[in-house]
């Protein structure tokens, strides 16, 4: 398997994995349009010249999208490999041309969000520890964050103070979400739509800036809900699985 690297001159062209491949799909053009103003901060999208979900993206620790104190380090925003493309290394390979070029840069090491076990569209933890990293900080209910310094006497990343007990003063549902990951911008307006239909209280809230995100209540900024202030999920819903949730936050 051969590596493309994305960038603003191919983006159009490139299917980015992730979406389906119409630019004209709401998912597709929020993804497209989040990335070409992150490539200014040192964004990195590196996929497989397949059309499927293979790929990894990792930005300057500094600019991630993430609530975490990593200076110095590469923050892999997301790392997928699925389907027919598993068990034949592109894991590895994909893994190891991000090492080789955050060592190019000068980097201290990688950094990543991951969890306990594995969850939906949080980096598999066990794949991660196989590879070298370790344990760099905690954050509730089940988050983890992993690192892999490329010299000894690295200094440890940590999650910043406001992300390590997802909390918020708001009552009802609230969403926290980015076009990070473009399955928000076809999701959030259904679940928008499920909340309207029931009666139910929903305030969204996109972020929209580095800082927004940094300072974020939770430390997965693509999709966090919680409801009467107390953290609910990380998992982008479908609308079934909101009225499950609202069934059962209301029968309490």
């Amino acid at each position: 398997m051969e590596i493309i690297t994305v960038t603003k001159d191919n983006l159009e062209k490139e299917h980015i994995c992730c979406a389906i491949s119409n630019n004209n799909d709401c998912q597709v053009s929020a993804k497209k349009s989040w990335l070409a103003e992150r490539f200014d901060d040192g964004l990195v999208f590196k996929k497989g010249d397949v059309r499927g979900k293979c790929f990894i993206e990792y930005i300057p620790a500094e600019k991630a999208w993430a609530p975490i104190i990593a200076e110095g380090y590469m923050y892999i925003d997301c790392f997928w490999v699925s389907g027919q493309f598993k068990g034949q290394g592109n894991s590895n390979l994909l893994l190891e041309e991000c090492i080789r070029d955050s060592k190019e840069k000068g980097k201290k090491g990688l950094v990543v969000l991951s969890s306990k076990k594995k969850m939906p569209y949080l980096s598999d933890p066990k794949y991660l520890k196989y590879k070298g990293f370790e344990l760099a900080d905690k954050a509730e209910p089940f988050y983890e964050l992993l690192y892999l310094p490329f010299e000894k006497g690295a200094t440890r990343p940590c999650f910043k103070d406001n992300a390590k007990s997802p909390k918020i003063d708001e009552q009802g549902f609230v969403l926290y979400y980015a076009y990070q990951c473009p399955y928000t911008a076809k999701y959030v307006p259904l679940i928008e739509a499920v909340a309207s239909e029931k009666g139910v209280p929903l305030k969204t809230v996109r972020f929209e800036t580095t800082e927004q995100a940094q300072n974020a209540p939770a430390p997965f900024t693509s999709y966090g809900l919680f409801f009467n202030g107390e953290y609910v999920t990380n998992e982008i819903l479908t609308e079934k699985k909101f009225e499950k949730i609202i069934e059962e936050k209301f029968q309490k």
